[in-house]
């Protein structure tokens, strides 16, 4: 009993560092990035995935680390975002709408690809689907503009 239980500790330990290894260097750079206005300029220049979502051009940038990085490691990001009152309600349940069904493409692609999967049909049925309801919801959402996200949760 006592075996698993100190099995189980160092288990969540290890993943907790695993995690925090990406997650804080992410946090840094995206300091940084603010701080020297880096993230504007990506944010503008690539306000053109969000616009058909009617989000923000503050919400491309979470909204790119969770789709890149997944949800694990682009929770900080958008979590940090709202909470410094960057993304609207509207925003944030967006990101998260589209994440539920399109995250961590590049890993989960190629993890499946891997054992079989068509990786092409399996990335563009995904992104089909997170474009589709996030389309359907954020048509039908009332815009949040004026409310910022301080308390995401």
């Amino acid at each position: 009993m006592v075996e698993v239980l100190k099995e189980a500790i160092l288990g969540s330990i290890k993943s907790v560092y695993s995690i925090a290894k990406i997650v804080i260097p992410l946090m840094v750079v995206m300091q940084l990035a603010k701080d020297y206005k880096v993230l504007d300029k990506i944010s503008t220049g690539l306000d053109f995935i969000v616009k058909p979502f009617r989000m923000s051009k503050e919400a491309t940038f979470p909204l790119l680390v969770g789709l890149i990085f997944g949800l694990s490691y682009g929770a900080g990001v958008i979590l940090q975002s709202a909470k410094e009152g960057n993304l609207s309600k509207k925003d944030t349940t967006l990101i998260g709408v589209f994440l539920i069904a399109c995250h961590a493409v590049i890993e989960d692609t190629l993890i499946f690809a891997a054992i079989g999967a068509n990786g092409w049909l399996l990335l563009g049925s995904r992104t089909a689907m997170a474009i589709l309801v996030t389309l359907v919801i954020s048509r039908t959402m009332k815009d949040h503009k004026n409310e910022l996200s301080k308390n995401p949760l």
